[in-house]
């Protein structure tokens, strides 16, 4: 993916960049904007396949921490104010049989009462806490994606719905790698501490210069490479339960909510999604 510049966009409110996304003046990832607001995955699947999904969701919750479930149509209730997830989102994933098939930035066309949506946690949302603490975040540094890959760590399946774990990379130095897990273990709701440390066998992963989606990060020498799961999980499974029509996110296009990182955790004691 060409590199992008997201500076325009991270004193924006995110209504603002919501808006700038609807009408086609975003198409790119959304780390870094509406600096201080939660960002969030995307999944929408036919009611027929929803409880198990949910169940799936509910099993593998590092992986997937559900934020709000949307159904009937395809408007936000709590988690920001006249947001519409066939819109708000830079670009999308859509899944036929279990194949990725094609991406739009509007899928207004393919919703219809019988959907339902769900969003899920996102990484970036603890990045904010990392710039704080002075931890470089790469992919920011160097205005791409986010490196995501698949793993060898299987999650727990329910009924068509297994593969799996996706986890994104951030490369940091020991000494920070070490505070950042402190750090994201404070907050489940985006995924929490990192997987694997240092180890990207450990876990399966054989060449980091290429990520199963998004863009490689430059490693520095002395630094390791740090993995967390990752709201990207859902698309693995997707493949795997061969669904006749599933819509997505595209890695690293998210939703921006109007909860901001700091409200989170308080936001979900009080809103307990379906």
């Amino acid at each position: 993916m060409p590199s992008f510049d997201i500076r325009p966009y991270i004193q924006q409110t995110p209504a603002q960049v919501r808006q700038k996304i609807r009408t086609g003046q975003i198409d790119f990832p959304t780390a870094g904007m509406a600096a201080g607001y939660a960002q969030a995955n995307l999944v929408i699947l036919p009611q027929i396949y929803a409880q198990d999904f949910r169940e799936w969701i509910r099993q593998n919750p590092e992986a997937c921490p559900l934020l709000e479930t949307i159904e009937l149509a395809p408007l936000t209730k709590t988690i920001a104010r006249h947001a519409n997830i066939c819109t708000d989102i830079p670009r999308y994933r859509i899944y036929e049989n279990g194949r990725f098939t094609k991406e739009a930035t509007d899928v207004s066309a393919y919703w219809h009462p019988d959907m339902v949506g769900f969003l899920i946690g996102c990484s970036f949302s603890f990045e904010e806490a990392l710039l704080k603490a002075g931890i470089e975040i790469r992919h920011l540094t160097e205005k791409h994606n986010v490196p995501m890959y698949k793993t060898s760590v299987m999650t727990n399946p329910v009924g068509r719905f297994k593969g799996p774990m996706v986890v994104s990379m951030r490369p940091m130095s020991p000494a920070k790698a070490q505070l950042a897990r402190q750090i994201t273990a404070q907050m489940p709701n985006v995924h929490g501490a990192p997987l694997q440390i240092g180890n990207p066998q450990a876990i399966g992963i054989a060449d980091l210069a290429h990520p199963d989606y998004g863009d490689a990060d430059s490693i520095k020498p002395g630094e390791v490479p740090v993995f967390w799961p990752c709201g990207v999980t859902p698309q693995a499974a997707i493949e795997n339960a061969g669904l006749p029509l599933v819509i997505t996110h595209a890695p690293g296009h998210m939703f921006i909510t109007d909860i901001k990182n700091a409200d989170l955790n308080a936001y979900l004691d009080a809103h307990q999604p379906k």
